[in-house]
């Protein structure tokens, strides 16, 4: 039997536009967080993070690897040495350890309410990026409860 739900109403035009807006922003820059995050992961394991290392990892072509670190050196988060890979600058690392941070602290509260630890760690891949601040605090305080 179908049932008649009517739709949410929308919100304001400037609330949908901010709300848009953030998850556009989100995008742009989640690609550079988990390069950041794999470039240091590697340099921290192996002591090289090599463009064709990062890409077999990431799953992308080495061109989409080279052009992504070429995006971290502008954005002065990388630099390179030819020979011996890419390295993350102060704010590469910074950035690095919140996306990590935040990673962590979505797959503890998806956890904790029941996911699998390895359907955990994929759905946090996507929503680390995408979590506010304040929701952010509110997993965190939620953990502690726990």
């Amino acid at each position: 039997m179908a049932t008649n739900t009517k739709p949410a109403s929308l919100p304001a035009e400037p609330t949908q536009a901010r709300r848009f807006g953030k998850t556009r922003a989100a995008q742009s820059t989640a690609m550079l967080e988990d390069y950041a995050e794999l470039i240091d992961d590697l340099l921290t394991s192996t002591g090289t993070a090599r463009p064709t290392d990062v890409a077999r990892r990431l799953g992308v072509s080495h061109a989409t690897a080279i052009k992504t670190i070429g995006r971290l050196k502008r954005e002065g988060l990388a630099t390179s040495e030819p020979y011996r890979g890419v390295f993350l600058t102060e704010a590469g690392t910074a950035l690095a350890a919140k996306s990590r941070e935040r990673h962590r602290v979505v797959v503890e509260l998806l956890t904790a309410i029941g996911v699998p630890r390895e359907a955990a760690e994929e759905d946090a891949e996507g929503i680390e990026h995408y979590i506010s601040p304040t929701t952010l605090a509110a997993f965190r305080a939620f953990l502690k409860q726990a």
